[in-house]
C-alpha cells in the first residue's frame, strides 16, 4: 500500500505541476510532449492523474487523526 501512495502523490504532483505551467503560462507539458490534449497517450495520462486524485481522498481521514493525536 506505501507503494501506491507514493505513486499517487508523485503522480499528483506532476499534474500540479502541469496546472500551474497551464495557469501561468498557457503551456501543457502532457500535451505537448505526448501528441497533444486528444491523444490517447496524453489522455491516459489525465486519466490516471485524475484517478490518483479520486484515491488520495483516503488521506483525508489520515491527516485528521494525525490532527487530533496531537
Amino acid at each position: 500500500m506505501k507503494t501506491l501512495n507514493i505513486v499517487a502523490l508523485t503522480l499528483l504532483i506532476v499534474g500540479g505541476l502541469n496546472w500551474l505551467l497551464v495557469g501561468l503560462f498557457q503551456f501543457d507539458l502532457v500535451a505537448a510532449l505526448f501528441d497533444g490534449q486528444d491523444g490517447p497517450i496524453a489522455r491516459t495520462i489525465y486519466t490516471i492523474v485524475g484517478l490518483c486524485a479520486i484515491y488520495s481522498f483516503r488521506f483525508f481521514s489520515k491527516v485528521s487523526e494525525e490532527d487530533r493525536a496531537r
